[in-house]
């Protein structure tokens, strides 16, 4: 290595030369790289900048060789973080590539008679140097983004949740990459203990797989994902499933855009709190499978789903159907027990049982089913009480 004081005409070369090898390397890649051509001018600026502040650390560099030097900040500390996303790691060697070519080019006219062989050893050790440079800038920009990503991502999942998402919210997802799909639908269980990032990594695989869109994140317990993409809500849960802890998973309703997943979000959550009271619950389960539970828990709306979803609809197709799938349900399922209480044959009972069905998606012959009948029948009983008041 040479001492501080060595080789100060090949210096001062460098010096007067900095300007002119700036100059050379920005008209090579305008020669041969396409993407720089095609950069608006003001990054295109940016990049002259870099490449001159990179001929200008390596003068420092070829001054004081024995001196630590912080390459990243001499080089890159002149262009803002921004130009970090504007062009890729890739384009940023090709970039550093094509300036050393440059100076390696122009080593016999710059170094004094003599001083080539070390000039060329110096540029040699330079370029592995700001090679690491440029991998740091860009892992560090990478991290930074990630985190920022991160606490974005966290905002909105904590808003769709809360019941505050608004239009800030919705360019806030934007920014984020998600592309407003049509269908959407809030998953929530209990987060795994450990690293909250490795569980977001690993639904996002998930997800990737599924061919789904998500916002996730940890609050406090819970694992919450907005996944868009299937109008499944249960096909939904069972691929996100995998990073979530053991215990209830539950899947909201699906709506049809992210202002709207507050719906469905706590639906989710109202069901997740009432899966204590069904511990033979399905893993994963719909929130609407929990509407009974959840009514009794005081969810307010799962009281209301049940009056107009099911005791409505049977109140408007006649008193008939009302009458007999209250009978049918207080002589324990029977139907020859409900049809001598009804004065009416068994078949017609099965006729207007099966009428049940058809109006209200739920089956009185199914155990579950008739749980949840039962619960609307009373809610809406309640209801007209109320009314009548």
């Amino acid at each position: 290595m040479h001492g501080r004081g060595d080789h100060s005409a090949t210096l001062r070369r460098l010096e007067k030369s900095a300007g002119r090898l700036a100059a050379r390397a920005i008209a090579r890649m305008d020669e041969q790289l396409p993407w720089y051509r095609a950069m608006p001018p003001e990054n295109r600026s940016w990049i002259g900048l870099v490449a001159q502040a990179g001929i200008a650390a390596f003068t420092e560099w070829f001054r004081h060789p024995e001196a630590p030097q912080a390459i990243s900040t001499d080089v890159f500390g002149t262009a803002p973080r921004e130009l970090t996303r504007a062009i890729s790691l890739r384009q940023t060697v090709e970039m550093v590539r094509t300036t050393i070519e440059v100076m390696e080019s122009a080593i016999d006219d710059v170094a004094a008679p003599g001083d080539e062989s070390v000039l060329r050893e110096a540029l040699l050790v330079y370029a592995r140097e700001i090679a690491f440079a440029t991998a740091q800038v860009y892992a560090q920009a990478a991290e930074a983004r990630g985190a920022w990503d991160a606490r974005l991502e966290s905002l909105v999942v904590n808003a769709v949740l809360s019941g505050e998402a608004d239009e800030g919210v919705l360019s806030r997802a934007a920014a984020l990459g998600w592309n407003s799909p049509d269908k959407i639908v809030v998953v929530l269980g209990t987060a795994p203990n450990g690293d909250s990032e490795l569980t977001v990594e690993a639904i996002r695989r998930a997800s990737r797989h599924a061919k789904l869109q998500v916002l996730t994140g940890v609050l406090g317990e819970r694992l919450v994902v907005v996944a868009g993409g299937d109008g499944d809500p249960l096909r939904v849960a069972k691929a996100l499933i995998g990073p979530f802890a053991p215990g209830p998973v539950v899947a909201g309703p699906v709506v049809g855009d992210l202002l709207s997943a507050t719906r469905s979000a706590q639906a989710a959550a109202a069901g997740l709190k009432a899966c204590a009271a069904w511990p033979d619950a399905p893993r994963p389960v719909l929130s609407d499978d929990l509407l009974p539970e959840r009514a009794m828990a005081g969810d307010r709306y799962a009281r209301e789903q049940l009056v107009e979803e099911i005791y409505r609809p049977l109140e408007e197709a006649g008193s008939a159907l009302l009458e007999t799938l209250s009978v049918y349900l207080e002589q324990a399922s029977s139907l020859e027990g409900a049809a001598r209480m009804l004065f009416v044959h068994p078949n017609t009972v099965r006729y207007r049982l099966r009428r049940v069905t058809d109006v209200t998606g739920w089956s009185p012959s199914d155990v579950r089913s008739a749980f949840t009948l039962r619960i609307a029948l009373i809610l809406g009983r309640l209801s007209d009480a109320d009314r009548s008041r």
